[in-house]
């Protein structure tokens, strides 16, 4: 028997996101999912090496992989319409785990539990670490576009900013202050601050 599950997650690449907003630079959620698993899995080495953590931060970095899996079959909701009011996010929740388990049923049977924690985040340490480095790299799509003169996202930056400093988990407060300073930089300033 075939089994679809690998097929389906490769379409991660045709679902758009930021649907309501000009783009200089369309981003898709394959290439989103990879961010957010390079920066959750950042904020897990963090919280290790400078706060005593315990987490395995590959687990978060898989986790963060499949963070958005469910909307290759939903589709991106935009996040003020998914977050508008307690109902629709209720609703969109739902509609989610319904997502999550039509995905898992395209796996045989005997490695759908493997996934499945990947798929809907059980473990609550984790899935904090994959929505702080979700919002980081909400934050980032709003820096690039607007270095590029896109004044769409001036109002989307400042309220993912805020969002972020409101979140209390260390790791992502230190790679707040340590590394996003960088991100607002252009390549030959970069390269500049390696040869110093």
């Amino acid at each position: 028997m075939a089994y679809h599950f690998f097929p389906m997650i490769a379409r991660m690449r045709y679902i758009n996101r930021w649907g309501l907003m000009r783009n200089t630079d369309p981003e898709n959620i394959q290439e989103h999912s990879h961010m957010v698993a390079v920066l959750a899995h950042a904020l897990a080495v963090i919280e290790k090496e400078k706060f005593g953590g315990t987490i395995d931060p590959g687990a978060v970095a898989v986790a963060a992989l499949y963070h958005d899996a469910s909307e290759i079959l939903t589709g991106d909701m935009p996040t003020p319409i998914k977050y508008d009011n307690p109902d629709i996010q209720s609703a969109y929740k739902a509609v989610e785990a319904v997502a999550e388990e039509k995905l898992l049923s395209m796996l045989p049977p005997d490695l759908r539990e493997s996934y499945r924690d990947v798929i809907s985040i059980s473990d609550p340490h984790v899935r904090a670490l994959v929505k702080g480095a979700d919002k980081l790299s909400a934050y980032l799509k709003c820096v690039e576009e607007l270095k590029a003169g896109n004044l769409e996202f001036k109002k989307a930056r400042e309220q993912t900013y805020a969002a972020l400093c409101q979140n209390p988990i260390p790791a992502l407060q230190y790679f707040m202050e340590h590394f996003l300073p960088g991100f607002e930089l252009t390549l030959d300033e970069l390269q500049d601050s390696v040869k110093r």
